[in-house]
């Protein structure tokens, strides 16, 4: 087997600040390791002279697995090097698609044409990007995260324990959770949500203290991110997951949560319908728009206030449970593009 030099960011395993991303590079780290690569990892901060120095620095025709954040930072630096090295672009977000910014849009084109092969995290992603780039439908490859099996939540009578996994980042839409959850005054609910709070301090401060002001204190509680048996515990002790995110090109907690048989309120937003999946029965869960509190709160006065919906949304994310990909299947399709690059 080849050696593959993969450059991550350089808070890969800071358990402060938890992302889908890093959990994402960790395992494909792990599982590439296992099945006989030789990987040499570049922990390279967002900025172009880290990310000079660290292309700079490897041999002629070296095979790359570049993180699209750290990319990011420097389209024009990885273009530079283009010719000599064979970069895999490992494009967690889109910014050409998450946002009609023209310079996001210019950027993440180099990007694209700087990479032999690239690897998104879900065909709903790798759909847009041919749509929108002048791309070899064979150079650009979905590997959808894995997810571990764990144990089914046991439901609880009411439903009424919400959960919200997410970074307090303005992505993720707190603030349209915390209004929608103010709507819902006269129901007996309680929400946690777990999330690092270090990744943009200011907007967690402002969410919370958003809580805070709709009186929602005693209702809603923040953790800061959880790992481990901790954060399986919150997914234990909850009825469903709330993700009001504005926008995911996968959604891993999405799966975390059918994982364990947990029904999913969330957005339509890029590709959680896609994640969220269907399985007999429809949608283990409901779709509102993003942005919009009054919808939230919909479903979510739907979810608490209907026994007969909780049981089949239930019954639904058990048999979706059961179909979810795991990790293995992720890595042997990012091993297998790497193999054809280095080739």
């Amino acid at each position: 087997m080849s050696t593959v030099h993969l450059v991550v960011p350089p808070d890969l395993d800071d358990c402060r600040l938890t992302s889908g991303g890093n959990v994402y590079d960790r395992r494909v780290r792990r599982g590439l390791v296992t099945s006989g690569w030789t990987v040499v990892e570049h922990a390279v901060a967002a900025s172009p002279g880290a990310l000079a120095a660290a292309l700079g620095g490897l041999g002629e025709g070296a095979t790359v697995l570049l993180d699209g954040l750290v990319a990011g930072a420097s389209p024009d630096e990885v273009l530079r090097h283009a010719d000599r090295l064979r970069i895999v672009l490992l494009l967690h977000l889109p910014l050409g698609i998450a946002s009609d910014h023209p310079a996001a849009h210019a950027a993440e084109a180099r990007l694209l044409r700087a990479s032999r092969a690239v690897v998104v995290t879900s065909e709903w992603t790798r759909q847009r990007l041919l749509d929108r780039y002048p791309l070899s439908a064979h150079c650009v490859h979905a590997a959808e995260p894995g997810v571990d099996l764990d144990e089914p939540a046991v439901a609880s009578d009411r439903g009424d324990r919400l959960l919200c996994v997410a970074a307090l980042t303005p992505g993720k839409g707190h603030e349209v959770l915390l209004t929608a959850l103010a709507g819902l005054s006269d129901l007996a609910w309680s929400c946690v949500c777990v999330g690092s709070t270090h990744r943009d301090p200011v907007h967690a401060d402002c969410v919370q203290q958003r809580s805070r002001d709709l009186g929602l204190a005693d209702r809603v509680r923040f953790t800061g991110p959880l790992t481990g048996g901790d954060l399986a515990a919150s997914y234990a002790a909850s009825d469903v997951l709330v993700h009001p995110s504005r926008f995911e090109s996968y959604g891993m907690v999405v799966a975390e949560a059918l994982a364990r048989g947990l029904p999913v309120v969330t957005t339509s937003a890029g590709a959680l319908p896609e994640t969220l999946g269907l399985a007999a029965g429809g949608r283990p869960g409901l779709l509102v728009p993003p942005d919009d509190a009054e919808a939230l709160a919909d479903a979510l006065r739907r979810w608490l206030c209907d026994a007969a919906l909780r049981d089949r949304l239930r019954t639904v994310a058990h048999r979706r449970r059961t179909e979810l990909p795991g990790w293995s299947r992720t890595v042997a399709t990012v091993g297998r593009v790497l193999r054809e690059v280095a080739a």
